[in-house]
């Protein structure tokens, strides 16, 4: 996993979390929902690295 890779997944993460809170803070469902979806997205973009890293050993 290239080291780009790792940050725009760990920025995609953070990103929902930050989106997550803010709705729950505010009470914003449509936000709240958002936030998890970009943190799915960067844990799926994740391991998909991850796996393709397992197959280039």
């Amino acid at each position: 996993m290239s080291t780009g890779d790792k940050i725009q997944n760990t920025g995609d993460k953070l990103k929902g979390t930050v989106k997550e809170t803010v709705g729950k803070a505010v009470g914003n469902e449509r936000l709240e929902a958002e936030g998890r979806t970009d943190k799915a997205k960067g844990d799926l973009k994740q391991a998909g690295e991850h796996v393709k890293d397992a197959f280039k050993d």
